[in-house]
């Protein structure tokens, strides 16, 4: 018995279009300056001389000029290379160099040498020795104490694969702000936070204040990578339910072709709409739109809120 081949009327054909794709045009409100400045090019001497790296730098951050000619920068300990391939993150993959266990004290030295008041500290994911990694947590929390008395220290971590010997020992540190990024939507995990867990992100957040109630706590989000605002929403709640207390809503744009695509802009109007909902939700600060990142505007978001 023989099957017949389908049969199509000129109507039913699929026309595909094998046109180059135009990119779609970047909204006004997502535009920055280029870096540029003294200052800018004093800090990136500095972190070159100290042989330190940013996250600043390595994940491509829009707001780089603005926040280093403010004599802002996070610092990015534990090397270039990242265990992880996230498909929203421009920070290197690969295999890590061994813990440099003197980058604490010269982290330090670069905040004390450019007189911070808010110093921002994160890492690449260590999978390889997540209690190193923790360990070189706790140590650059009391570098920056001791070469730069009086600056409040914020440090951004990675989940530890939720180890919770490391996540005590940073807790027990106590940075004036622990942040610790959810990042997307439980559906998204797979495809954009590679290697990580949605239900390990909200475990980690929620030992942190078990352990210190008085901890400020932090997580940011990222938006445009396909989730749905119900979706977000539901996010918002599972956070304002272990009472974290500062929450970062941006945009995601695509380092490369590589990486997800981006599915879609928000408007300014989305934005202010998410802080809003949050805020009702009970967080104590919202930082919501277009190039927010982790980071970004961290001292005024301490200040403002007055939690550190």
């Amino acid at each position: 018995m023989s099957l017949a081949a389908p049969s199509f009327s000129s109507t039913e054909l699929i026309q595909i279009d094998l046109s180059p794709r135009k990119p779609e045009r970047k909204p006004e409100w997502l535009k920055a300056r280029a870096p540029m400045g003294e200052t800018f090019h004093s800090l990136k001497r500095l972190t070159r001389d100290l042989g330190l790296h940013t996250v600043c730098e390595s994940a491509h951050c829009p707001n780089i000029g603005e926040c280093w000619n403010h004599k802002t920068a996070t610092f990015m300990m534990l090397g270039n290379s990242c265990t992880r391939r996230c498909g929203f993150c421009a920070v290197p993959s690969g295999k890590p160099e061994p813990i440099d266990h003197d980058e604490p004290r010269r982290v330090a030295f670069a905040v004390a040498s450019l007189g911070l008041q808010h110093a921002v500290i994160t890492s690449v994911n260590r999978d390889d020795d997540n209690m190193g990694a923790g360990r070189a947590f706790v140590e650059v929390i009391q570098e920056i104490r001791r070469q730069a008395p009086g600056c409040q220290v914020e440090v951004l971590t990675p989940d530890f694969q939720g180890t919770e010997d490391a996540i005590r020992m940073v807790v027990a540190a106590c940075p004036e702000i622990l942040n610790h990024n959810i990042e997307t939507v439980p559906r998204l995990y797979r495809v954009a936070k590679s290697g990580g867990r949605y239900e390990r992100s909200i475990g980690f957040l929620r030992l942190a204040k078990e352990l210190n109630p008085n901890q400020v706590t932090k997580t940011g989000i990222i938006v445009g990578m396909g989730e749905e605002t119900h979706e977000l929403l539901d996010v918002f709640r599972d956070l304002a339910a272990i009472k974290v207390d500062i929450l970062t809503i941006g945009q995601y744009l695509r380092p490369s072709k590589d990486h997800i695509p981006m599915k879609r802009y928000y408007t300014p109007e989305e934005f202010a709409f998410l802080k809003e909902e949050a805020l009702r939700m009970g967080f104590r600060h919202v930082e919501s739109g277009p190039l927010v990142r982790s980071s970004y505007h961290a001292h005024e978001q301490a200040q403002s809120t007055g939690l550190a």
